[in-house]
């Protein structure tokens, strides 16, 4: 199996601390299954709130195969992982992991405060598709807008964070957009 022919990985991230059965949560959930339902992996920060509903719903799928959820934890012991996770990388780098988990092939947000904006910032960087929830929190106040002035894809004029109110709309997104963002961060020019 190529690179290019494995099953592309969606990092989810939003608020960390928001309980089972919220309705952040369960978008979270929702849009878990849905991706592996679609054959996607999921990334997340492997720790609670919207980062366990996703692993939780990716593993409600029928088309859930272990390894299908990935978590890269802050601190270096991989039993911190929330429940839903097949896969803890117990990292050790705090909130600098944040640029780990956005470097996946796509990020969707849902809500999310200072570590979510930072995740979305360096997403914007490293020219990923960026998705949205229009929710409380910086997915909701960032969605529908470009993060800065910057031409990112020339051949992409409505480049932005694309806001989204369900699972289907971000699946719709994730399906017709992602292939036409294909350029990875190098380095600072």
């Amino acid at each position: 199996m190529t690179a290019t022919s494995c099953k592309k990985i969606i990092a989810v991230i939003g608020d960390a601390k928001v309980p089972a059965g919220s309705e952040k949560y369960e978008l979270a959930r929702e849009l878990g299954c849905r991706l592996i339902d679609e054959g996607y992996r999921v990334m997340t920060g492997g720790i609670a709130g919207v980062m366990e509903g996703v692993s939780k719903g990716a593993k409600e799928s029928e088309n859930y195969t272990c390894g299908s959820t990935i978590g890269i934890l802050p601190g270096f012991d991989p039993g911190k992982a929330n429940p839903y996770v097949d896969t803890p990388i117990a990292c050790g780098l705090d909130i600098a992991r944040n640029t780990i988990i956005v470097n996946s092939d796509a990020v969707v947000a849902i809500g999310g405060g200072a570590g979510t904006l930072s995740e979305i910032a360096f997403a914007w960087q490293l020219y990923r598709l960026i998705i949205g929830y229009r929710i409380e929190g910086w997915s909701g106040k960032l969605a529908d807008t470009r993060i800065d002035w910057r031409i990112r894809y020339p051949d992409i004029p409505d480049d932005r964070v694309y806001g989204v109110e369900s699972a289907d709309e971000a699946i719709e997104h994730l399906n017709r957009l992602l292939p036409l963002y294909n350029i990875r961060h190098s380095r600072i020019p």
